[in-house]
């Protein structure tokens, strides 16, 4: 009998919320997966290492610490099928200021590497990730792939916005890539600057939650499994009728629901610091995902409840002493 060759990707930002969780359901499906993974501070070493806790013990699975702006990654590339690219500098509000060169780095410079890596080493398809902040305040909403304008608030957006645009210019030298348009994923290991995680952290240790704006803004939540299950999808789809598709959870609420939600879960009232709203906050996100419906094969089966439960229920994991005392 022939051994078939396993099918392998690479999976960059593999030790962060998203990638970990994506390198293993592709463990799962049978791939064999090289992350890469530089270990920016932007959140503790210790969290991104407590994601790879499964991945460490699967033989299938290697990890390269490397920066993508710099060397020692691209023969990585070389006999992989699909490529999935998470790797970013998150977060809005810290895109401002001088930190900008960091995003204009990380995520425009890193991504154009990236492409130009994928094109010359052969790879049949390059899933990567864009943002809901392209869409800016939209004006009108659902936001819909072809219609709907992107004009981003914060620098972090324009990023993204960017990496599209290049996106595109490697597609039209032939390049097969798909571009996500994640709304807001959320679910246990979210990163610790996140909403949800920062109520779930108050709400166990008996902390305080800084609420920025009114509560009012709304968010089309997308639980981690289902983006991931999207992102896999995105890989696998014959042919796609767009460049870029939305993944949204399809459960818009407020961020007052959500707290409200997670007091009734948890038990217990969380301490509000109220605030004003931080710039390049949205006021409202919300995506159609029809065509990844059509194209993908793609449904989000993960209700705002449950997600929001799961993700409580880990931050308590990680606490058990403080989760018992509150």
């Amino acid at each position: 009998m022939t051994n078939t060759p396993r099918r392998r990707a690479v999976v960059t930002g593999a030790a962060g919320f998203i990638g970990s969780h994506l390198c293993e359901r592709l463990l799962s499906d049978g791939w064999s997966v090289t992350g890469i993974d530089c270990f920016t501070d932007y959140y503790p070493r210790p969290d991104k290492l407590a994601n790879l806790t499964v991945l460490s013990r699967e033989p299938r699975f290697d990890l390269l610490e490397r920066d993508l702006v710099r060397e020692g990654w691209q023969e990585s590339f070389s006999g992989a099928e699909a490529v999935f690219h998470l790797a970013a500098q998150a977060g809005v509000r810290d895109s401002f200021g001088a930190s900008f060169g960091y995003y204009a780095s990380n995520n425009l410079v890193a991504t154009q590497r990236v492409f130009e890596t994928a094109e010359s080493a052969g790879v049949a398809r390059v899933v990567w990730a864009s943002s809901s902040s392209v869409y800016g305040d939209a004006e009108a909403h659902p936001c819909r792939e072809p219609s709907t304008p992107t004009r981003p608030r914060s620098p972090y957006g324009v990023t993204k916005r960017a990496c599209e645009d290049l996106a595109r210019v490697y597609r039209s030298h032939g390049l097969s890539t798909v571009g996500l348009r994640y709304f807001t994923v959320y679910g246990p290991r979210q990163r610790p600057d996140m909403a949800m995680r920062r109520i779930c952290d108050a709400l166990v240790s008996g902390g305080t939650f800084p609420q920025f704006g009114d509560g009012s803004q709304s968010r089309d939540f997308t639980f981690v499994t289902d983006a991931v299950d999207a992102t896999v999808r995105a890989a696998h789809a014959e042919t796609t009728s767009t460049d870029v598709y939305n993944v949204g959870g399809g459960e818009e609420a407020t961020l007052s629901r959500v707290i409200a939600t997670l007091e009734r879960i948890a038990g217990r009232r969380l301490d509000l610091d109220r605030q004003p709203a931080q710039r390049g906050d949205v006021v409202r996100t919300s995506a159609d995902v029809s065509l990844a419906r059509r194209d993908l094969g793609w449904t989000p089966v993960v209700s705002l409840h449950d997600g929001l439960a799961a993700e409580l229920a880990w931050v308590e994991a990680r606490q058990p002493m403080r989760a018992g005392a509150a």
